[in-house]
């Protein structure tokens, strides 16, 4: 069987002064911090037999895979299904205790967790997901592919392979910044996964909006 590795990373970190859920809006890039994190990863990668970089259209996460396309002289190509998931609480602070949490006006977006009901369904992005690194991993065969996605998409997806529920506690979630969730496929049929911190690891609490 052929063996292919897909990389799933997730972005660096964001510069967000305001500390809202900025999710699909435009105009967040990565933070001082989140472009040390970028090369960062890429030198860990840069022995890797990567032959193909694929990431989110969010600046955020063209910013992260712009280093290891650049040191495995490749392209970087868009996958607009690597997108972050769509958030109803986009653009407002939404940390325990503060902000759009505490207004009753909100509290109808949170009838059902199983879905869920603030945001895209779980479903629908573990298929969206699962079909962009089945597409990534077609385009690497016998190699190894980078995916830069982003946090609840690549835990979603994460869960759908391992066979778990989609309801979770996002504290619990393991993707850290600019980590990276590597998923081992013998022919088309997924073997493995692994992790690993590259960047070190983050407090879920202390990236708003991540």
């Amino acid at each position: 069987m052929t063996r292919t590795i897909v990389h799933l990373m997730r972005h660096g970190e964001v510069h967000n002064p305001s500390g809202i859920l900025y999710g699909r809006l435009p105009g967040f890039r990565l933070s001082a911090q989140g472009e040390k994190q970028a090369l960062r990863v890429a030198e860990h990668l840069a022995d890797r037999d990567i032959v193909h970089v694929v990431a989110s259209p969010l600046e955020r996460a063209q910013q992260t895979a712009g280093p290891i396309a650049d040191s495995h002289r490749l392209e970087l190509v868009t996958d607009d299904r690597l997108i972050e998931a769509g958030n109803k609480f986009e653009g407002l602070k939404v940390a325990v205790g503060d902000g759009a949490l505490r207004s009753p006006q909100h509290w109808w977006k949170l009838r059902n967790p199983f879905r869920p009901s603030w945001g895209e369904p779980y479903v629908e992005i573990a298929a969206r997901m699962l079909a962009a690194v089945e597409a990534a991993r077609d385009a690497a065969r016998g190699a190894a592919v980078v995916c830069v996605s982003h946090q609840l998409p690549i835990w979603t997806l994460r869960l759908h392979l391992e066979g778990r529920r989609y309801v979770h506690d996002p504290r619990r979630r393991q993707c850290s910044l600019a980590s990276v969730t590597s998923l081992t496929y013998e022919g088309d049929r997924f073997v493995r996964l692994s992790y690993a911190e590259p960047a070190g690891a983050t407090d879920p609490d202390a990236v708003p909006g991540a």
